[in-house]
């Protein structure tokens, strides 16, 4: 059986429409699971959306419409744009779904049972559009004396009678853990930060509100629910099964990679392995905190009216032209920044002018001069020298993938896109053709060799593209497939003007 391999994006909270930054996440995560599927591995990849809270109740509310009419609507956009940009996922759950209900108070139930839960009053400093309570020390002034959290939100004092868990008793438990587990939290600087903030001391988490009633019911605990966070966590362990299927749960727990945002790592660093050690079930190999995308290189937001609908730039250069922007531009965990003219560029430079062209001239000369069917030629150590450096490309792409170093890997992988052109360039098979057609066949038969392994190695970066290329290469080693005529796979793109220019 294969080996298992399970990711998951964070869930989004749709109190609004999706931005670039959801589908960026979701892209990468689809890019990994596509890629860990090409290694034979077996996997799983769950995505979806995170549905209670009070920001959900509040947003509701302005539209006069209850809380789950408002998840029903915004979660189809989310699962809409998964499906328009291709993403692979084998659920998309939702946290107002009846077997998440059961599984998040059945890992509530075994942190009772282990005694880390207690009832008591909470008075504290809370951001509603974060979700998240905070201590005194991390806020900040804002304007005219403003609390805010370090967020940059607003904060308010907030005082009820909630479940608390005990936190602080996972101190030490967590430091131990990261010692021994260097690579579970990843980038380096995002491990470092969670170190700190553990290390400065933990105190026990609010974890039930009684303020409203758009959430998982606490068990035992008439009109407590639970505080978002809890619930939005345990999503990961109903797609694995959790908790009445212990076969499923045992083949896909702990999950292989978190893949989340820089912005939302303690809640998966620290909250989330404290609850899962109280409740003793084994922690997550790896949670990865990508970075932000900036609208050239601003943070984007509704109130400076820089937010880019994701589906709008899709629509407009290509599903697969935006993946590979993504993917190549932004290294994976840094920030990264974006324009029209940036994906553009890129598409532009890598897609169509040199592995598209280098497709499109080749297929394209094997059609109309050589009837579709390329034959055995007379072999020069030139070929082996391309297909060496096309596999020295390829499997560097796969080094790095495996490693996250998304960006890194299509570089690699371009290496072995110019290494082509310019072996077709220096072998010109369109001389051959009237000089020594038995040379311009090797040539043409290592070009296609050379193509197919690129195509293949790219898929998971750009899929539909790559899969409409290797549908006109024809199967592997097929000596009656006959090469038709090509259409472009890879149009060259022209910027488009936006509506308020």
């Amino acid at each position: 059986m294969a080996d298992p391999f399970y990711i998951t994006t964070a869930i989004h909270y749709p109190n609004g429409k999706p931005h670039i930054g959801h589908a960026y996440e979701m892209i990468a995560a689809d890019a990994i699971a596509r890629f860990q599927r090409q290694q034979g591995r077996d996997v799983f990849f769950q995505t979806g959306t995170d549905e209670h809270g009070l920001k959900m109740v509040q947003t509701a509310r302005t539209r006069d419409m209850t809380a789950r009419e408002l998840a029903d609507e915004m979660s189809s956009h989310f699962r809409v744009m998964a499906e328009k940009l291709d993403i692979s996922c084998d659920r998309f759950i939702r946290t107002s779904e009846a077997d998440h209900y059961r599984a998040s108070q059945a890992i509530w139930e075994k942190m009772a049972a282990k005694g880390d839960l207690y009832l008591d009053r909470y008075e504290g400093w809370y951001s509603v559009r974060d979700e998240a309570f905070y201590e005194e020390k991390e806020l900040v002034e804002g304007e005219g004396g403003q609390k805010l959290s370090p967020q940059g939100t607003p904060v308010e004092w907030t005082k009820e009678e909630t479940w608390f868990f005990r936190l602080s008793k996972y101190q030490q438990p967590l430091l131990d853990f990261y010692a021994a587990n260097p690579d579970f939290i990843r980038p380096e600087s995002r491990r470092n930060e969670v170190l700190r903030f553990v290390e400065g001391g933990l105190v026990d988490l609010s974890v039930s509100r009684t303020s409203f009633d758009w959430g998982v019911p606490v068990p035992g605990s008439p009109g407590h629910v639970m505080y978002v966070w809890v619930d939005a966590l345990t999503n990961y362990l109903t797609g694995a099964g959790f908790p009445d299927d212990a076969e499923r749960l045992a083949r896909y727990w702990p999950a292989d990679l978190h893949l989340i945002g820089k912005d939302i790592v303690r809640f998966h660093t620290v909250y989330w392995p404290a609850f899962l050690m109280s409740a003793d079930i084994a922690l997550p190999k790896q949670v990865f905190g990508h970075g932000f995308l900036l609208n050239r290189g601003e943070k984007m937001s509704k109130s400076v009216g820089n937010v880019v609908d994701p589906m709008e730039l899709a629509e407009t250069y290509g599903v697969d032209a935006l993946r590979y922007f993504l993917l190549r531009d932004v290294s994976f965990g840094q920030d990264g920044t974006f324009s029209d003219e940036a994906i553009v560029t890129r598409a532009n430079a890598d897609l169509s002018n040199s592995f598209g062209n280098l497709a499109q001239r080749t297929l394209s000369f094997i059609a109309k001069n050589c009837e579709g069917t390329v034959q055995a030629g007379r072999a020069d150590d030139a070929d082996a020298v391309l297909l060496a450096e096309v596999d020295t490309a390829c499997a560097a792409f796969t080094r790095t993938f495996q490693d996250l170093a998304l960006s890194q890997g299509v570089e690699a992988w371009m290496t072995g896109v110019f290494a082509c052109n310019q072996y077709i360039d220096a072998q010109a098979p369109w001389a051959l053709r009237k000089t020594d057609p038995e040379r311009m066949h090797a040539v043409l038969g290592t070009l296609l060799k050379a193509i197919r392994r690129l195509g293949v190695t790219i898929e998971p970066v750009v899929p539909t593209s790559a899969a409409k290329l290797l549908a006109q290469l024809g199967p592997d080693g097929d000596a009656d497939f006959k090469i038709a005529p090509p259409t472009p796979i890879f149009p060259r793109l022209e910027l488009q003007a936006s509506e308020d220019a």
